[in-house]
C-alpha cells in the first residue's frame, strides 16, 4: 500500500514546504465545513487560521495540524439555525474553557485507557468519512430542494457524467500518481505540493475545464445563501397556511426563481468582539450542552490523532498541553467570530507525509492561510487550483490512513476485538466520533469485566475441623456472582477461614459481597475468619466485626474504589 510516512531530513525547508502544502488543502476543507455548520466561508477560514496557529505554538504535538473540522461542524448545524451565530461563538468560548480545565486537571492522560482496537476503528472510520466527503466533489449543478421527510430545505447536487466526470477522475488519478511516484525519484519537494502545482498548471495552460477552488467557494456560498433565504421566507409565511398546504408550498418555494439578496453578516469574521448575547442563566443553559459536546468531540479527536502521530513518528506528544492549546485556540476563535475546531487527521497526515515534523510546519501553514485570506492576489492564485487536485490529495490520505492490515485480523485476534474495530468504524461513519469512541470503550470495558469475572476461584482444603477457602483472582462488581457461588455455608463445618492473600478487593460491591457471606455464616452460628485483607477493607467490612485476623507483616496495602473513602 501507499507509505504514509516518507523519511525526510528534519529541516526548515521541509517544514515550510509542508506547511504550504497543508495550507492549500485547508482552504476547501474549511469552506466545506463552514457550509456544513450553516455559517459563511470566512467563519471557517478564520477558524482554520486561529486554531491552527495557536495550537501549533501552544499545543502538545509538533507536526499536528488543527483547524475547522467536520466532526465539530455537524453538531453546530441545528444550533446555528435555532439560535444564531452569536450564541455559537459563545458556545465555542465556553468549549475552550472546558478544554483548558481538562488540561489543567491533567485529564489528557486518560486517552491511554482507549484500547488499541478502538484506535484502529477510529482511524478506519475517519478514513472512510474523509473518503465519502470527497465523493461529494463529483456532484455539480446544485439546487435547493425541500425534503418532505425531514421537513427542511436541502442542497442537492447531480452526479457528474460524460466528459466532465472523465476529466475530473483523470485529474484525481494524475494527482495521486504524482504523489505516489515522485518520492521514488526525488524528495527535494513534497510530492503533494508538486502534484497540486503540476495539475493546476495543466488546467490553466490547456483547454481542460475543471471546477476550481474559486468556483467551488462562489457556487457553495450562493447556493447556501439561497437555501437560507428560502428557508427563512417559508418560516415567515407558513403560519398563514393550512397544515395540508405546507409541503406543497415549500416545494414551490424551493423550485421558484427568486431574487436572493446578499447574506447579511452582522459580524465580520476575524474581528474581535464579545458575543452579543444576554449574560444570564438562560443563555448559559442554551450554550452549555453544545459547549460540552464540542469540547468532548474536539479533545477525543485531537488526543487520538496525537496518539496516532506519536506512533507514526516514534515520538511522544503531551496530551495535557494539547488540551490547553486546543482550549486557548477555541476561546480566541470565539472572540474573533470563527467556529473553532480541533486536530484534523487528514491535514496532519498530509503534513507528516510531506516532511513536516516541528511546530514550524503548523505555524507556516496557518500563516500561508492568513496570507490567502488577507491578500486578494494570493487568493486569486489559490482560487485557480482545481478541486480535483485537492480531492486526489485527500484520497491519498485516505488510502494511507486506513489500517488495511486490520482487514486481515478477523481470524487472528480475539473476536471481541475485531467486533470493536468494526463497531467504532461504522459508528464513526453513521453518527459521530464521540459516540463511536464511547461505544467502543464501553464495549471493551464490558468484555474485559466479563472475562475478569470468570477468573475468581478458590482452592478449598480442610485443616482438621477447619475449612479454608483460598481465593485467587480479582474481586469486583463483575465477579460477585461467581464469588458467592464458591461458598456453601449450610454444608461447611463450624469454623471457616477465607484467605485473601491472592485475591485483591477492588470496589464497594466486593466489600458488600464479603459482608453478605460473613452475615450468612453468622446467622448459622458458625465461626468465620477473614485473612490478609488490606487495612481499608478491614475498616469497610462493617458486618464482620471481630472475625478479621490481622497480620501486620503480611496484610496487603491498597485502596478500594468506593464512595465511603472519598
Amino acid at each position: 500500500m501507499i507509505d504514509l510516512v516518507i523519511k525526510r531530513p528534519d529541516n526548515l525547508k521541509n517544514d515550510i514546504l509542508s506547511g504550504l502544502t497543508v495550507s492549500l488543502a485547508l482552504v476547501p476543507e474549511a469552506v466545506a465545513f463552514a457550509f456544513v455548520a450553516e455559517v459563511s466561508p470566512s467563519v471557517g477560514l478564520w477558524a482554520a487560521f486561529f486554531v491552527g496557529f495557536i495550537t501549533s505554538i501552544v499545543g502538545g504535538r509538533p507536526g499536528m495540524i488543527s483547524g475547522a473540522t467536520g466532526a465539530m461542524a455537524v453538531v453546530m448545524t441545528a444550533f446555528v439555525i435555532m439560535y444564531g451565530l452569536e450564541y455559537l461563538f459563545a458556545a465555542v468560548i465556553l468549549c475552550g474553557i472546558f478544554q483548558i480545565a481538562c488540561g489543567v486537571l491533567k485529564l489528557g492522560k486518560f486517552v491511554r485507557l482507549i484500547p488499541h482496537p478502538v484506535m484502529l476503528g477510529f482511524v478506519n472510520g475517519l478514513a472512510i468519512v474523509i473518503g465519502l466527503a470527497q465523493l461529494g466533489q463529483l456532484k455539480h449543478n446544485h439546487e435547493v430542494q425541500y425534503n418532505t421527510q425531514t421537513a427542511s430545505f436541502e442542497v442537492v447536487g447531480q452526479w457528474m457524467t460524460g466528459s466532465t466526470l472523465m476529466i475530473t477522475v483523470g485529474l484525481i488519478l494524475l494527482t495521486m500518481a504524482i504523489i505516489h511516484y515522485l518520492p521514488k525519484f526525488t524528495k527535494a519537494v513534497p510530492g503533494t505540493l508538486a502534484a497540486i502545482v503540476i495539475v493546476t498548471t495543466l488546467v490553466q495552460l490547456t483547454p481542460i475545464h475543471s471546477i476550481t477552488v474559486q468556483d467551488y467557494v462562489d457556487s457553495n456560498k450562493q447556493i447556501a445563501n439561497e437555501k437560507n433565504y428560502k428557508s427563512q421566507y417559508f418560516d415567515d409565511i407558513k403560519q398563514n397556511l393550512k397544515f395540508s398546504e405546507l409541503d406543497q408550498k415549500a416545494t414551490e418555494i424551493a423550485a421558484a426563481s427568486m431574487e436572493i439578496p446578499l447574506a447579511d453578516e452582522s459580524r465580520k469574521a476575524g474581528s474581535f468582539a464579545i458575543p452579543s448575547i444576554p449574560f444570564n442563566f438562560n443563555s448559559l443553559t442554551i450554550i452549555l450542552g453544545l459547549a460540552l459536546t464540542l469540547a468532548a468531540i474536539g479533545l477525543i479527536e485531537s488526543l487520538m490523532t496525537l496518539t496516532l502521530i506519536d506512533e507514526l513518528t516514534e515520538t511522544r506528544g503531551n496530551g495535557n498541553r494539547e488540551c490547553i492549546g486546543q482550549g486557548l485556540a477555541n476561546i480566541v476563535s470565539g472572540f474573533f467570530g470563527s467556529m473553532g475546531g480541533c486536530a484534523m487527521i487528514g491535514q496532519s497526515m498530509i503534513n507528516i507525509r510531506s516532511g513536516g515534523r516541528s511546530r514550524i510546519s503548523g505555524i507556516s501553514a496557518s500563516l500561508f492561510l492568513l496570507c490567502f485570506i488577507l491578500f486578494p492576489p494570493l487568493w486569486t492564485s489559490i482560487g485557480k487550483i482545481p478541486v480535483a487536485a485537492l480531492v486526489g490529495v485527500m484520497f491519498i490520505v485516505v488510502i494511507a490512513t486506513f489500517e488495511w492490515t486490520s482487514l486481515r485480523l478477523w481470524n487472528k485476534i480475539p473476536r471481541n476485538d475485531f467486533i470493536v474495530i468494526v463497531l467504532v468504524s461504522s459508528m464513526t461513519v453513521l453518527f459521530d466520533l464521540a459516540i463511536a469512541v464511547a461505544a467502543g470503550v464501553i464495549f471493551s470495558a464490558l468484555v474485559f469485566s466479563w472475562k475478569k469475572s470468570q477468573r475468581i476461584n478458590a482452592e478449598i482444603r480442610n485443616d482438621g475441623e477447619t475449612k479454608i477457602y483460598a481465593l485467587d483472582g480479582p474481586l469486583f462488581f463483575g465477579a460477585i456472582t461467581n464469588f458467592k457461588s464458591i461458598f456453601t455455608p449450610a454444608d461447611d463445618p463450624e469454623t471457616v477461614v477465607i484467605e485473601f492473600e491472592n485475591c485483591r478487593v477492588y470496589d464497594h460491591s466486593a466489600i458488600e459481597a464479603i459482608n453478605g457471606i460473613s452475615e450468612k455464616y453468622k446467622e448459622l452460628n458458625k465461626n468465620v475468619r477473614l485473612r490478609h485483607l488490606s487495612t481499608e477493607c478491614q475498616k469497610l467490612i462493617n458486618k464482620a466485626s471481630g472475625i478479621i485476623e490481622v497480620d501486620v507483616c503480611n496484610d496487603p496495602k491498597y485502596r478500594v474504589a468506593t464512595d465511603q473513602t472519598a
